[in-house]
């Protein structure tokens, strides 16, 4: 096998499938994680556990130190400042928090709010939501034929009436990248808000949210190597201080009486009850052991790998690849079909084989009903994998049709 110096971080994957060895494809779903961040964790709960921001005794104070460390770790990675990220549980709970507490006290009747027909249900159920109560209006991009978002699409589609656009980073399906300044050049250009979803960039990009000037960033720990549970939200500032809380409870507040209560200021406005420290922990964890790795090296290396997955997909001629079947506009993410079968099917022979790929909807039914399919199959790539997990990939499917009889 040619060497991978990450894999041996990852003790998962020295494990047996079906008495094969693993190849894990699916880290767009969640990564797997280091040693270092499995180290990091239990280290916290052996010396620094406690509540945090709850006790003046020592042990407590080392666990807000470990909450608050974590917190300036990952608004460096994104080139925020500290009192501009909020932990939440995950993605989904960062674009929640937005949504009410910014969509639904700041967006009127008539209001618009532009999202992408491929976004991931996290990032189009809550704006459903926030649409119904307010009575303003969803309007949709639509992709080109290779999944791009055009340059023509926001013209039309972001307007004086825009208020928020809503877009993820790169698609979990069809793996691209939108092409987020154009967005947010038009969005304030007509005082509109940009939430970006990064839940599949960060992992595979870099996500400067300043220099991308987004007004709301979200991401996941468990697509960055590590524990689920956890997650970020970064806010401009201004932003946070005029939304109201998304939670009510313990920390949250500067002081309650029996009638009132005023509110803390910042992120812990927004980070009611006991925090996910453990979590936050091996969050900053995983940050640390990217950035020394390096975004030139994983990039070139997850690059690689999608290259030869494309490459061998290509002379399949029964396999239908979804979005511009070239690797140097993808991320992570080979979205596929094999004709005539269902790609829960494919899935099933794929792991008799000790392949692990997803298939479904991918929490994306508005793209599915775009393409005109209901379902398909995703292979992802991670830092962890090899030359030869692409290779048992396209030798299994080889296998796929002739299991089916095909």
């Amino acid at each position: 096998m040619r060497m991978n110096p990450w894999i041996a971080d990852f003790p998962i994957l020295a494990a047996d499938e079906n008495g094969n060895r693993l190849v894990y494809l699916d880290s767009a779903a969640t990564t797997q994680h280091p040693t270092q961040v499995l180290d990091a964790v239990a280290d916290y709960y052996r010396r620094d556990n406690a509540n945090p921001h709850r006790g003046v005794y020592e042990l407590a104070m080392r666990a807000t130190d470990a909450h608050e460390n974590a917190r300036h770790t990952v608004a460096k990675f994104f080139n925020a400042q500290d009192d501009e990220i909020v932990f939440t549980q995950n993605t989904t709970e960062s674009l929640n928090l937005v949504a009410y507490s910014y969509g639904l006290h700041f967006l009127h009747a008539g209001d618009e709010i532009v999202l992408s027909v491929a976004e991931h249900h996290s990032n189009l159920v809550p704006w459903q939501r926030v649409a119904a109560a307010t009575g303003a209006k969803l309007v949709y991009l639509y992709p080109d034929e290779g999944g791009h978002l055009t340059e023509q699409e926001l013209d039309k589609k972001i307007t004086d009436r825009t208020k928020l656009v809503a877009v993820a980073m790169v698609s979990n399906v069809l793996g691209l990248r939108a092409p987020v300044e154009s967005i947010v050049r038009r969005a304030h250009a007509v005082g509109a808000v940009v939430v970006l979803d990064c839940a599949q960039s960060a992992p595979h990009v870099p996500v400067d949210v300043k220099a991308l000037d987004v007004d709301f960033a979200a991401c996941s720990a468990h697509k960055l190597y590590a524990p689920m549970g956890v997650g970020a939200l970064y806010a401009k500032r201004e932003l946070l201080d005029k939304m109201p809380p998304f939670l009510s409870g313990g920390d949250m507040i500067a002081a309650v009486h029996e009638q009132t209560a005023t509110y803390a200021e910042g992120p812990r406005k927004f980070e009611a009850g006991t925090r996910n420290v453990g979590g936050e922990v091996g969050f900053a964890a995983a940050l640390d052991y990217m950035t020394a790795i390096g975004w030139q090296t994983l990039q070139q290396h997850e690059h690689a790998l999608l290259k030869q997955m494309l490459d061998g997909m290509r002379a399949l001629p029964w396999l239908t690849v979804y979005g511009e079947p070239t690797a140097d506009a993808r991320y992570g993410v080979v979205s596929f079909n094999v004709r005539d079968v269902h790609p829960h099917d494919v899935a099933t022979i794929l792991d008799a084989g000790g392949v692990a790929v997803r298939a479904g909807h991918h929490c994306a039914q508005p793209l599915m009903e775009y393409l005109g399919i209901g379902s398909c199959c995703r292979a992802s790539v991670a830092l962890y994998n090899t030359p030869q997990d692409i290779d048992a990939l396209l030798q299994n499917l080889e296998n796929v049709r002739k299991v089916m009889g095909l």
